[in-house]
């Protein structure tokens, strides 16, 4: 096992700014005062605060802090618990700026909670089994080591609803935005306070402004907070975060689970984060939860626009630094994508990094440059140094395990739209996929129903399966870059009772998986441990401000699902609006697949695999269903970044 210290960071931007909240004028005291004791402040060097505070003689405190909000309805505004480590200078004048972590998880979970029924008709009744979570990788753990030294408060938020807060968890409504503010508001004098004696409490060492970071549920609270544009929040970095709750348990009409969490919804997850004392008080409010999440129709509604922050992007008032895995199939890539874009159009500063994680932080295997960047993003914005991080590269992408390119924005410039004809094979499956539409015989397939997965069935591609159809270019002679959105546009009908007069006979579910067909060895999402010590910031007993590298696990496979999507036919109109087809009618079925940047390489195909249920993610309906397409009439509308060509496949 190596031990390596960090090394500090390279290639500062310009000199140190004198920093009004942070540096006091020194003025000679008249002849004969006494000389008053100086204010601490911080020291920037280069461009970047520098470490000159003490870790280990840090003040901690805790604060229960007021809220707008009645979430559990007993006449008292609901209160969330505030946890506190700054520097010990802050009692003698030193004012600094928070980095806050809000999270439902600080006092642990409920791994008991059951699951709702995935597998439809017979088996309907019986709910699934809990599943266990893993928070170790939620909390990295090195903000007191790395940001308190630096001048810098840094706080974790218990969430309404758990740990020491009151009120009642609701998986991401206006409510828990409360929450989220109260801490903001409080830290800049405008909520009330407590410690636990119940004597009041105000943040006097608080310069106001605020930052917030966290992954998962933890990066979501700040999304939230920032949509409901509080002042003194003055950057966010969500990592692997929800812009949108119906894009996290919902797609196009359907239901569609968070990947390893089948049958969770809204208030499964408001169960499992329900630690309060006294949780037996929210049982109504969580039953009200149940009886509106509609797992039945699958329709956007009041209950997801409630929770939908996107609608909300103009009101961001914080910097925004977006950190998403292109492997996550828990909190997927739209929702970091689509916020991406909103925030683009309201004119929200921000950056983008788009890594080969799944469901995690990059901090462990790109340690040094995480912590520049995070570093210069919380200085500029909390202390206003102009250090340069805003003129740097916009966007971070991770090509290969360890390979990263920047980019201005993303997707990248000169990124075009490429349609690609669903045409049909010469022996009519497998069928062909080319820029040139060739009118065909219509092709079905029959729903595998709760039997199949999906890598079951993407499977032997150059031959016929009776479960799906697939469509697969030539070799490729040169590299082509998927950078954006895919688009699928099917001209099919449904028969054998799909989603006609009775919806729960068979599956409405049209699903489509972009494939990578050829032998490779990719990354998988998951991380391998190194053995390698790094060591960031000051330690002190039991926490010696060190991390174990990590890097990304690969395997070699002769194929890779690069992204996938899903619409329940009967929304063909919009997500809002459920309307029954008429069985064997054609019609034109239009949706999204999932954000993703990928590379194709020479020598392999690109696959468009359709099929209807998708075993880890849709509702599992009674096999049957009859799909027809019509070859030529369907496409995938594929987004090329500039550099590959598509024109030599037929």
């Amino acid at each position: 096992m190596t031990r390596r210290p960090l090394p500090g960071p390279a290639g500062r931007a310009a000199g140190a700014l004198a920093l009004a909240a942070a540096l006091a004028a020194a003025t000679a005291p008249p002849a004969g005062a006494a000389a008053r004791p100086s204010v601490p402040t911080i020291k920037v060097v280069d461009g970047e605060t520098q470490p000159v505070f003490s870790r280990a003689d840090a003040v901690t405190q805790t604060v229960d802090i007021e809220t707008e909000v009645d979430s559990d309805r007993d006449g008292v505004r609901d209160r969330v618990r505030l946890r506190i480590m700054r520097p010990k200078e802050t009692d003698r004048g030193l004012r600094v700026p928070t980095i806050l972590e809000p999270s439902p998880y600080w006092a642990g979970v409920h791994d008991d909670v059951p699951m709702h029924p995935v597998d439809i008709g017979g088996a309907q009744a019986r709910s699934r089994a809990a599943v266990q979570r893993n928070l170790a990788e939620i909390f990295p753990g090195y903000y007191d080591n790395y940001f308190l030294p630096r001048g810098y408060a840094v706080a974790n938020l218990d969430s309404i609803g758990t740990g020491g807060s009151t009120g009642c968890p609701t998986s991401g409504d206006r409510a828990e935005q409360a929450g989220t503010k109260a801490a903001v508001d409080w830290l800049n004098g405008r909520a009330r306070g407590w410690a636990p004696d119940g004597t009041p409490v105000k943040a006097t060492w608080s310069t106001g402004s605020v930052g917030m970071i966290g992954q998962s549920y933890n990066g979501t609270l700040p999304n939230m907070a920032a949509a409901g544009g509080v002042t003194g929040l003055k950057a966010i970095v969500p990592i692997a975060a929800i812009s949108s709750w119906y894009d996290y348990y919902r797609a196009n009409g359907g239901v569609v689970a968070p990947g390893g969490y089948q049958g969770e919804d809204l208030d499964v997850l408001a169960k499992v984060v329900l630690t309060r004392a006294n949780p037996e008080v929210c049982a109504k409010v969580i039953d009200e939860l149940t009886a509106a999440q509609d797992r039945e129709t699958g329709d956007y509604g009041r209950v997801w626009a409630e929770r939908d922050y996107v609608r909300d992007a103009r009101n961001v008032k914080a910097a925004v630094m977006v950190v998403h895995g292109l492997n996550d199939w828990n909190v997927k890539v739209k929702n970091s994508v689509q916020w991406w874009n909103a925030l683009k159009e309201a004119g929200v500063p921000r950056k983008l990094w788009l890594h080969q994680g799944d469901h995690a932080t990059p901090f462990r295997w790109r340690v040094e440059e995480w912590l520049r960047q995070t570093h210069h993003w919380f200085d500029r914005w909390l202390y206003g140094i102009r250090n340069g991080i805003t003129a740097e590269p916009r966007v971070d992408i991770e090509r290969a395990p360890g390979r990263w390119e920047t980019a201005r924005d993303w997707p990248v410039p000169g990124t075009r739209t490429v349609p690609l004809s669903l045409n049909a094979g010469a022996q009519g499956q497998p069928g062909v996929l080319s820029p040139r539409p060739r009118p065909g015989a219509p092709q079905s397939m029959v729903d595998a129903g709760r039997t199949r997965t999906a890598e079951e069935l993407l499977a032997g591609e150059d031959r016929a399966d009776p479960n799906r159809l697939v469509y697969l270019t030539a070799e490729l002679t040169e590299a082509v870059r998927v950078n954006g959105i895919p688009r699928m546009s099917v001209r099919a009908s449904f028969d054998g009772g799909s989603a006609g007069a009775d919806p729960g006979e068979r599956s409405p579910y049209l699903t489509a998986l972009l494939v990578d067909y050829g032998t490779d060895t990719r990354p998988t999402g998951a991380r391998v441990d190194t053995g390698e010590r790094v060591c960031f910031g000051e330690g002190v007993p039991g926490d010696d401000g060190c991390t174990t590298r990590l890097a990304l696990r690969t395997e070699t496979a002769p194929f890779k699902i690069v992204t996938r999507g899903w619409l329940d036919v009967r929304n063909r109109h919009g997500a809002g609006r459920t309307e029954p087809i008429a069985p064997g009618r054609e019609y034109t079925f239009a949706w999204d697949l999932e954000p993703t940047d990928y590379v194709f390489k020479p020598g392999h195909r690109i696959g468009v695999v359709v099929l209807s249920t998708d075993y880890d993610f849709t509702l599992r309906y009674p096999a049957g269903t009859r799909l027809t397409l019509r070859p030529g009439s369907s496409s995938l509308l594929f987004p090329m970044a500039p550099g590959g060509s598509l024109e030599g496949l037929g």
